[in-house]
């Protein structure tokens, strides 16, 4: 029988039938080992095989082929990777100014990550309500760098319901991850899109400023308007994986774009003569910010040194 992922708890799925009933499965004993270098071989979003069994109970037997995932290193375990969630039409990341902060680096390898994977991507920046002038003006900012790039980014305050509008329309029918760092209120917007469903809302340290893990599994709700949201325990850092060290820079848009024009086509963007990217930084082209994500990513992913 063929069923839909609807929840991960780490040790048991539920999946949800053709006909609409929830089941919950374990996963068959020798499934992990079979090439799968990751903590979840099964995420939210996967359509699977699954059977009733004699004594009772429900086992997932196999993945159907994905259509796509979003994937990250795991935080434990360095070799191995997470699979937040699959076969989905958009990742919708929740960032904040403040409240707790979210750095551009988390903002950039997650919309790298969403490159490297083909997944459309989307900014979503709350708590605008609880800005100063100055955070105020640096989410504007933010908002114009990254729509310049070509990422749809949302203003809004999760607590005001009108200022959600425009972001219901937007994610009408279609199946999105939304995810984030932990206190950036995920759970807030859900619980306003999908009213009924009350889901806790964490706080956030005073003295850290940082959020306090209140989702602590990954599940897929239904929108009343159409579509479906996969909610995910909060991020504390985004680790890429699998990402060849010639081509980090295809999953920047604009740095992939000005290396059309560099004099080298295995270039680095680092030290290379007559390099447009480097150039392209160097006249504001191209935002520091985003370049030190790049570099970041290198650094990161090929133990700290540049070639």
């Amino acid at each position: 029988m063929q069923g839909l992922v609807v929840k991960n708890t780490g040790s048991w799925y539920t999946v949800k039938s053709e006909s609409g009933e929830l089941i919950d499965c374990k996963i068959k004993g020798n499934f992990r080992i079979k090439d799968i270098r990751s903590t979840n071989p099964i995420a939210v979003g996967d359509k699977v095989l699954y059977s009733i069994q004699d004594e009772g109970g429900a086992v997932i037997y196999e993945i159907c082929d994905r259509k796509n995932y979003i994937i990250r290193r795991s935080s434990n375990l360095s070799k191995y990777s997470q699979i937040i969630a699959a076969n989905i039409d958009l990742v919708a990341l929740v960032v904040t100014i403040n409240y707790p902060e979210t750095s551009t680096i988390f903002i950039d390898r997650f919309l790298a990550t969403a490159e490297a994977y083909q997944v459309p991507a989307s900014i979503i920046i709350n708590k605008i309500d609880r800005y100063d002038e100055y955070e105020i003006e640096y989410a504007n900012g933010l908002k114009y760098l990254y729509e310049l790039i070509g990422y749809p980014v949302f203003l809004i305050s999760a607590i005001q319901e009108n200022s959600l509008d425009e972001l219901k329309n937007y994610l009408s029918d279609k199946i999105t991850l939304l995810s984030g760092n932990s206190g950036v209120g995920k759970s807030t917007i859900i619980n306003q899109l999908i009213p009924q469903l009350e889901l806790k809302v964490g706080e956030i340290s005073e003295y850290h400023n940082r959020g306090m893990h209140t989702t602590t599994f990954s599940e897929m709700f239904e929108m009343p308007s159409g579509g479906s949201i996969i909610d995910t325990p909060g991020i504390k850092g985004f680790g890429t994986i699998d990402m060849d060290y010639y081509e980090v820079g295809h999953f920047f848009k604009e740095i992939f774009e000005f290396s059309k024009k560099c004099r080298f086509n295995n270039c680095t963007h680092i030290h290379e003569p007559d390099c447009a990217v480097l150039e392209a930084v160097k006249n504001s082209y191209i935002s520091e910010s985003r370049y030190k994500s790049y570099l970041s990513i290198l650094e990161d992913s090929f133990g700290g040194k540049y070639r």
